[in-house]
């Protein structure tokens, strides 16, 4: 694939290895559907999963070299190679997302082949996705990013959750400390008390004997 950033040999055979794997990437996803024999779906997943596992280790080795070559390139260089890398990663994870939702599409399939005859079955994951074979590239790209940003807001919705438990226990701690320290307080004071019980007692003895 021709690219203006400028690298060294090595950085663009690694750059156009993982420029193929992401086509071939793109190209089962939209033959995926195509597929009817889940089996056959279960291996064409298998596949693109080992090209995406290939695509993580290109990456990793593209970032490898990157910091190899870093002293060697100007700075406005490195900020570009770094943004390829980071925009080939966003790449990367949003067909790992995508593989998710045909995971649970192909989960569903499979459920269904005990529900025949028992009805009308409940919708498939794949009733609500664009069929891969239609989409474009950019489409498979773009449905992944979205599955990955609901994923997000899950977290962030779960790191709410935290904090506001946090918040809660902080506010609790607080409470038994305040308790503590009144629980303190009267203590003293039952010393205080138990003190003056005792010299009065004396008190009375000692007017008693004079009596």
């Amino acid at each position: 694939m021709a690219t203006d950033l400028p690298m060294s040999p090595e950085l663009e055979q690694i750059h156009g290895e993982i420029r193929d794997n992401f086509r071939a990437l793109a190209n089962g996803f939209q033959k995926l559907d195509k597929i009817k024999d889940s089996n056959r779906q279960s291996k064409q997943l298998e596949e693109l999963t080992g090209k995406m596992r290939e695509c993580k280790r290109l990456i990793k080795e593209f970032d490898r070299e990157i910091k190899d070559e870093e002293s060697k390139n100007p700075p406005e260089v490195n900020k570009q190679l770094n943004d390829e890398k980071q925009s080939m990663i966003k790449e990367l994870n949003s067909y790992v997302a995508l593989r998710k939702t045909f995971m649970n599409t192909l989960g569903n399939k499979k459920v269904e082949l005990f529900d025949m005859g028992a009805g009308v079955s409940e919708p498939t994951a794949d009733e609500n996705v664009k069929m891969a074979s239609s989409m474009s590239n950019q489409e498979l790209v773009d449905h992944g990013r979205k599955a990955m940003d609901e994923t997000d807001q899950a977290i962030e919705r779960s790191k709410m959750v935290v904090q506001q438990t946090i918040e809660v226990g902080t506010q609790t701690a607080g409470t038994l400390k305040g308790q503590t320290e009144q629980m303190g307080r009267i203590v003293n004071e039952l010393d205080t008390i138990q003190f003056s019980i005792k010299k009065a007692s004396q008190l009375v003895k000692e007017i008693g004997r004079q009596v």
